[in-house]
This record gives structure tokens, sequence and C-alpha cells, in this order.
């Protein structure tokens, strides 16, 4: 069973700069698709970034050059390095693995962005 847990969510004002971490249980990491989702309230899920295994990424528009995304496979840890952050950043982010076809979901961690 995969467990995903996310940590370095919290409080900052804009313009500040927080770092995700995720770790990932078992044995598969290195092989996936890992990222990162968001939901803000009342909004639906969006996918922030994702990271290959070849080690190329994918970002949404509104964090390309703010938000960096990397992993570290002899930690099955991915990261999301997140600057100038905006108060529209803020949601609960959500770290997910896919390991076709199934996709696994961390529980989630509170951004919040005060301006």
């Amino acid at each position: 069973q995969v467990r995903l847990v996310e940590s370095g969510g919290g409080l900052v004002q804009a313009g500040g700069s927080l770092r995700l971490s995720c770790a990932a249980s078992g044995s598969i990491f290195s092989t996936t698709t890992t990222g990162w989702y968001r939901q803000a309230p009342g909004k639906q899920r969006e996918l922030v970034a994702l990271i290959n295994s070849d080690n190329s990424t994918n970002y949404e528009v509104s964090v390309k050059g703010r938000f960096t995304i990397s992993r570290d496979n002899a930690k099955n840890t991915v990261y999301l390095q997140m600057n100038s952050l905006k108060p529209e950043d803020t949601a609960v982010y959500f770290c997910t693995m896919r390991n076709w076809p199934v996709t696994y979901w961390g529980q989630g961690t509170q951004v919040t962005v005060s301006s």
C-alpha cells in the first residue's frame, strides 16, 4: 500500500516563499510520475506541477517561473518550491503519484497567502 505524506504548508505573506515536501512509501517512486494539485475553496482541483520519471516537468501556466518541482528518488520525496507567492495561490495542496492505472493522493496541506 502506497502512502503519501505532505509537509511544509503554512501561512505566508504575499511575495514570500514556501517549500512543500511529499514523502512516499513503497519502492515504485522512481518509476512514477508525481507532483502537485491544489484546490481552493469553491473551486475544482487543478494541476500545479508534475515531474516524470525522466525528470521532465509540466507546470500550470500561472505558476511558471515562480514554482519549481523536483524529486529525490533516494528519499522517495517530491518537492515544490514556491516563490513570489500570491493570495490566489491560497489552497489545499495535494501530492499525487501515478502508477498506471492507479493514482495515489496525499491528505493535503494548507497554503495560505495573505495580502
